[in-house]
């Protein structure tokens, strides 16, 4: 079970990483500095900022993209949105593999 867990844990480190290499250098680096562990604390509310503006989709600026932004800050502190981050960036790979940087599979 903790080899399952490890596997799963690597691939949705690998799938945040791919993600990370699509945005721009100042994006990258910020959302870099907020998942190191010991900015837990400011994390944490960036995160909850991110999953209400994600809720507020239909206002100007805010989006529906904020919400996996939100769901991937919150992961790093919490198990359920740990398990949820893997099954999006999962998700990702297989319907939308370009947002990931990787060429569409053969069908």
């Amino acid at each position: 079970m903790a080899i399952h867990q490890n596997d799963n844990e690597a691939e949705r480190q690998r799938r945040i990483h791919l993600l990370l290499d699509r945005l721009p250098t100042k994006v990258r680096n910020a959302v870099q500095w907020l998942l190191t562990p010991e900015r837990r604390w400011i994390r944490i509310p960036t995160a909850i900022v991110f999953l209400i503006g994600g809720m507020l989709w239909f206002l100007p600026i805010l989006g529906i993209w904020m919400l996996p932004v939100g769901i991937i800050l919150l992961a790093e502190d919490v198990p359920l949105f740990r398990r949820l981050s893997a099954s999006l960036l999962a998700w990702i790979e297989r319907r939308h593999p370009a947002w990931l940087g990787l060429d569409k599979p053969a069908q």
